[in-house]
């Protein structure tokens, strides 16, 4: 799922193909857009904004993205086979001579000037991942809504940019309240040190492959062998045993990329109660009622 860190990585992968070369093809099969042709134009960057993709253009152009859930950009060879999706999922190709950019179910792409990048990411909050990160205004910005339950100011890119719904889930059980806390009812000093742990957390993940939310692997003690079955008569010379007890398995380090989201009817990796599962504002939510104090549906 798409969120800030990996957004990050698809703007870097990005930039790493396109920067710097003039685009010997570019088609963006959006009806709006579909005649306008950016061939014969180099590409000056590609940069992350929160969620969104900003790529810029010579002659200021900025070809704005957005990935939301399932979208996706991918960088092939020429002769590379595309993986991507099937075609009528393709919205858009920018190509130069040593590769090709393909973007798949972007449900949001538009060219605009780069004078007016404001337009599409103007309303965000000060972004996780950016080079001007400030946590004081997103404070300020949750701060402004006591009332509102804590997952969905989290996901409001307009408080904080970057934070996802795996994101949201993760940093409520880290911080030990449920998402339908308000924001206002959280104990002193915890928004906080909750808002310096998100910028910390997607710092963590921007070059990772897999996202980790996890500090250390946990150790969980794998499921005891079944009873053996009830012995067969025996001779009646033969006294019968009392079925030996199964022997207790030693705990073994398994490594846990995620505390709570996707884990529904698992054990809690701190407590062992069964994670439970419900949607917030239409989103799947986990989260550990053994760990985690407030509301819940």
């Amino acid at each position: 799922m798409p969120e800030g860190d990996t957004v990050l990585q698809t703007a870097t992968r990005l930039h790493e193909a396109l920067a710097g070369q003039v685009l010997t093809r570019s088609d963006l099969r959006v009806p709006r857009f579909a005649t306008a042709d950016l061939s014969g134009r180099t590409v000056l960057d590609v940069t992350a904004r929160g969620k969104h993709l900003l790529t810029r253009i010579e002659g200021g152009l900025t070809l704005h993205s957005h990935l939301r859930m399932d979208g996706a950009w991918r960088v092939y060879a020429p002769d590379e086979r595309w993986r991507g999706g099937p075609g009528h999922q393709i919205r858009a190709i920018l190509a130069n001579e040593e590769h090709i950019a393909v973007g798949y179910r972007l449900p949001v792409l538009e060219l605009l000037r780069t004078s007016e990048e404001d337009r599409a990411v103007g309303h965000l909050g000060p972004d996780l991942l950016g080079p001007d990160w400030d946590p004081g205004p997103a404070l300020d910005r949750l701060r402004a809504a006591p009332e509102r339950p804590l997952g969905e100011a989290l996901l409001d890119q307009r408080n904080l940019a970057g934070i996802g719904n795996v994101y949201k889930c993760e940093l409520c059980f880290l911080a030990r309240v449920t998402p339908w806390l308000p924001v206002g009812a959280l104990p002193d000093g915890a928004l906080p040190r909750l808002v310096t742990l998100a910028e910390r957390l997607l710092n963590a993940n921007r070059d990772r492959p897999t996202r980790t939310t996890t500090i250390t692997s946990e150790l969980r003690t794998p499921p005891s062998p079944p009873n053996a079955t009830p012995a067969q008569s025996a001779p009646a010379t033969t006294p019968a045993r009392a079925p030996a007890r199964p022997r207790a398995r030693p705990p073994v380090r398994v490594q846990e990329r995620l505390y709570v989201y996707g884990r529904a009817r698992r054990p809690c990796l701190r407590c062992g109660t069964p994670i439970r599962l419900a949607d917030q504002d239409d989103r799947p939510t986990y989260w550990c009622p053994g760990c985690q104090s407030g509301p819940t549906p």
